[in-house]
């Protein structure tokens, strides 16, 4: 039996992880009945994020991304007995083509038996799962994205504003990031459970991080930070110590209050909740600044190269979108962006050039292939696309891309 994991609990106590679900073999016997007595996904279901006229591609690895994507709702495969998802904050990759997901237990009654931390494999079975507190290091109560570095290393972070204490408006103990082997054994911490009100100025903590990359070949992690703080910071992806930071356009971070966004006003200085960051093959890293619905490009070193409002119909004539996470194509060139919008529940694609937006699909709804807070996108080497749900959504999708 698995032992269970009580994910409020905070501090250094002692680890309680989850190994694959090899155990679950009469599960696995059903859930391989069902499969085989289940009718097969049909032909017919419809394309979504297809423009008029774009010709369709003849492989998935040649597959034009504005031809559209097609739900596949046959995945993932049904989670082991008891287990149930809460609110989907993180969706990666690994070289396998295993995906991972981050959810949060404690945001569904029913959810709190449930690993934190789950991989499927391409079939959409459960091949790892783990997480939750032990030795050496913090396990928040807010858990809030997710990386799947070249090593395969599992990176997850604590952010997040929605607070599991009624009585408070919000928390900000949640300011952490954590490195992990495909296993779940620790490997390093950066940031402290408890200190989020550092400020954005801090070379050593965190402000409620949102989102995670680590660079290859420079052996750095990037991090979104976040909810409380305004910034990218910069770690030694080995050894934790602190290289660089910066803020909007590359200027010095300011936690001073800002006015509320408004596309008629002049580009805000300062970011407002950076909620996902990622580099293209060419060395661009990419910023979702959330709350100013944009994206900024930037130079490795911080330098600011361009940036541009996320301008897709989100319907009545009206143009905007939210940016809360990205992931490129998986072509040479990297030529698109994928855009999760969770304010307009749809996902947008980006010529990464212009940033402009070439196709969209998506609408709010529960029926597969319809999204509830889209929070998280992430790519396997075919294309296929996953988004991971948050708030009410509590699932993960899969996209074929359309032949």
């Amino acid at each position: 039996m698995h032992e269970q994991l009580r994910p409020e609990s905070r501090g250094r106590a002692r680890r309680r992880s989850w190994g694959a679900v090899a155990g679950y073999a009469g599960l696995t016997v059903l859930v391989l009945g069902l499969a085989a007595c289940a009718d097969p996904p049909s032909s017919d279901v419809p394309a979504v994020g297809a423009p008029a006229g774009v010709a369709p591609a003849t492989s998935p690895s040649t597959t034009s991304p504005e031809a559209g994507f097609q739900v596949d709702p046959y995945w993932p495969k049904p989670l082991p007995e008891g287990w149930l998802l809460g609110n989907v904050v993180g969706v990666a990759t690994d070289s396998t083509d295993n995906v991972w997901i981050i959810h949060r237990p404690g945001s569904q009654a029913g959810a709190a038996e449930t690993p934190p931390v789950i991989a499927f494999d391409a079939a959409g079975s459960v091949v790892q799962s783990w997480g939750g507190p032990g030795d050496g290091y913090d396990w928040g109560t807010q858990t809030h994205g997710i990386h799947v570095d070249h090593d395969d290393n599992v990176w997850v972070g604590f952010g997040g504003g929605l607070p599991y204490d009624p009585t408070s408006p919000t928390t900000t103990d949640n300011a952490l990031v954590l490195k992990f082997t495909p296993a779940g054994e620790f490997l390093l911490q950066i940031g402290d459970f408890g200190r989020g009100t550092e400020g954005s100025g801090s070379t050593e903590f965190l402000g409620q991080p949102t989102d995670i990359f680590v660079d290859a070949e420079a052996d750095e992690v990037y991090i979104t930070d976040g909810y409380t703080n305004r910034r990218i910071i910069v770690f030694d992806a080995t050894t934790g110590e602190h290289k660089r930071l910066w803020g909007a356009y590359g200027n010095a971070p300011d936690d001073a209050r800002t006015p509320r966004f408004s596309r008629d006003a002049p580009p805000p200085q300062q970011f407002s909740t950076p909620h996902c960051v990622g580099a293209a093959s060419d060395g661009l890293v990419y910023v979702c600044d959330r709350g100013n619905q944009r994206i900024q490009v930037f130079n490795q070193d911080g330098t600011f190269v361009s940036e541009r409002l996320i301008e897709a119909s989100v319907g009545e004539g009206r143009v905007g979108g939210t940016p809360w996470d990205l992931a490129f194509s998986r072509d040479a060139e990297q030529r698109f962006l994928f855009v999760v919008d969770g304010g307009g529940h749809a996902v947008h694609t980006l010529a990464r050039d212009s940033l402009e937006v070439v196709a969209s699909f998506g609408r709010r709804g529960r029926w597969a292939g319809q999204f509830e807070s889209p929070h998280s996108v992430a790519l396997d080497s075919q294309g296929n696309l996953f988004v991971g749900e948050t708030l009410d959504g509590r699932r993960v999708q899969k996209f074929v891309p359309v032949p």
